[in-house]
């Protein structure tokens, strides 16, 4: 019998009210029940783990992206300025020790957070404008060879299952 990854799922597409604003961003794709369904999915919201409030204010990175945050070039701030690089580091190495504990290959991250975005963030301006991008965490959990997927490439990882547990 083929091994069945398990995929590390933001909570906030679980349809847990984490995000910063106190809400879900619930995604009822079909594959995602069928992966719940096979208790692959283990949901995580990095942020909460690493104990910022819900609801709290948006933030963005600013100087650079998920790397250089990691690597001390660039910070994390919230919309009235102040740095919250920390918490956001701490959140990152919390989904890696996640991830790691329950043997998740893949996750799939909410795009556009300072911290789950794998394909856009915010532009650290506070202006509403994306660019392509990562965040924290889904910087940290590729250094460490979890292949991160967003919400909207679900087809994608269900084809990268498929290949490697030869389907």
């Amino acid at each position: 019998m083929p091994v069945k990854h398990k995929i590390l799922l933001s909570a906030c597409l679980a349809g847990y009210p984490v995000r910063y604003n106190g809400t879900d961003k619930s995604c009822t794709v079909t594959l995602l029940q069928q992966w719940r369904d096979e208790d692959r999915l283990v949901p995580h919201c990095p942020e909460l783990a690493a104990g910022l409030a819900t609801p709290r204010l948006s933030a963005e990175m600013v100087n650079g992206q998920g790397n250089e945050v990691l690597s001390g070039r660039a910070q994390v701030v919230e919309s009235d300025g102040r740095d919250v690089t920390q918490p956001y580091v701490l959140a990152a190495w919390l989904a890696l020790k996640a991830a790691q504990s329950h043997g998740c290959r893949f996750a799939i991250m909410t795009d556009g957070s300072p911290t789950c975005g794998s394909q856009h963030v915010y532009d650290g301006a506070f202006s509403g404008m994306k660019v392509s991008g990562e965040g924290v965490a889904a910087a940290l959990l590729r250094q460490h060879g979890i292949e991160v997927f967003s919400e909207w490439q679900l087809d994608a990882l269900q084809r990268r299952l498929d290949e490697v547990e030869e389907v």
